[in-house]
Parts: C-alpha cells; sequence; structure tokens
C-alpha cells in the first residue's frame, strides 16, 4: 500500500468528534476562522480541509439540520450568497464548472449532521489528475490564507465588473 504523508489532517481527525458542540454555531464567534463574508443569516466560509482549491461552504447561522426547516428569508440568503461565491470564484480562480450541494443526514455524507450547509466547489476541465484517479488523493497547492486573501479582494464586486473596469483602463 503506498501511504502520501498529510499530517495537516491529524487536526481534523482528532478534531472531529460527535459532541454537543456545533462547528458551525462557534465558528462566527472565534477570532481564528477562515469566515469570507458574514451576511444577515447566513456566512460564508472557506472549507478548512477542501477538496478543491477554493472550496467554499455556505452556512446559515441558525443550527437547522436539514433545509426545510430553514425559514425562507435564510434560504433564499444561501441561495443569493451561494450565487455570489459562484461569481467570486470563476473571477478569481476562472473556474469553468462547479458542483453545488447540501448533505443532509449522515448517510447522505454530511461531516456535520445537525447543521445544514452548503458547499460550493470550483472545477476545471482536467482537474481529475493521476492522484485523484489512482491514488484517491486530491493535491491542493495553495495555503488557505492566501485562498481567503484571494477571494476577500473580490467579494462584493458585481459578476462582469472587473472585466469592465479592465476595458476602461485600456
Amino acid at each position: 500500500m503506498d501511504r502520501i504523508w498529510a499530517p495537516w489532517r491529524m487536526e481534523y481527525i482528532e478534531g472531529h468528534s460527535d459532541s454537543s458542540e456545533c462547528l458551525f454555531c462557534d465558528l462566527p464567534k472565534s477570532d481564528q476562522n477562515l469566515i469570507l463574508h458574514r451576511g444577515k443569516e447566513a456566512y460564508v466560509v472557506l472549507n478548512r480541509y477542501p477538496y478543491t482549491n477554493g472550496h467554499l461552504m455556505v452556512v446559515p447561522y441558525a443550527h437547522q439540520a436539514s433545509i426545510e426547516d430553514l425559514k425562507e428569508s435564510t434560504l433564499l440568503e444561501v441561495m443569493n450568497l451561494s450565487s455570489e461565491a459562484v461569481a467570486v470564484l470563476r473571477a478569481t480562480y476562472g473556474a469553468t464548472a462547479f458542483n453545488l450541494g447540501v448533505n443532509i443526514g449522515k448517510a447522505a455524507g454530511a461531516g456535520v449532521v445537525h447543521h445544514v450547509h452548503m458547499h460550493v466547489l470550483p472545477r476545471w476541465a482536467g482537474d481529475t489528475n493521476f492522484m485523484a484517479t489512482t491514488a484517491e488523493t486530491r493535491v491542493i497547492p495553495e495555503l488557505l490564507d492566501e485562498t481567503l486573501s484571494r477571494l476577500k479582494s473580490h467579494w462584493g464586486i458585481p459578476p462582469g465588473k472587473e472585466q469592465a473596469d479592465e476595458v476602461s483602463k485600456a
């Protein structure tokens, strides 16, 4: 069996438990986090253990296990923030495709079962390389702090605005 040294995963393994504490409820109160944007009813956070560069999550502040338990205004904000996340990832990383998803319940793959959240993953043609297909391992080439800084520089800029600014400077 081949092994890939990934000591950064130990923090996730040791910190992952079924305790009564909720990661997504505690995260907005912490100074040590990767929150990109705070909205009225939801926030956008960089996934600490990403599948790809720029893997974001849109999380409602309300502690609910499923989307049908959220208020309509919260659902709307989660979808609007997910849409903005797509635009920011497209502008920042040139992503050509996206996976958006909500895993509700343990059997569906939810890592945090009692607090629903939306994953937003940027994708590119050919982003499944030999590491993912043969070793079932992904390589993330950028530090999380750098990813956060890059994404923050684009958050709040309307889609297409950057291109218009570049044209006007020419």
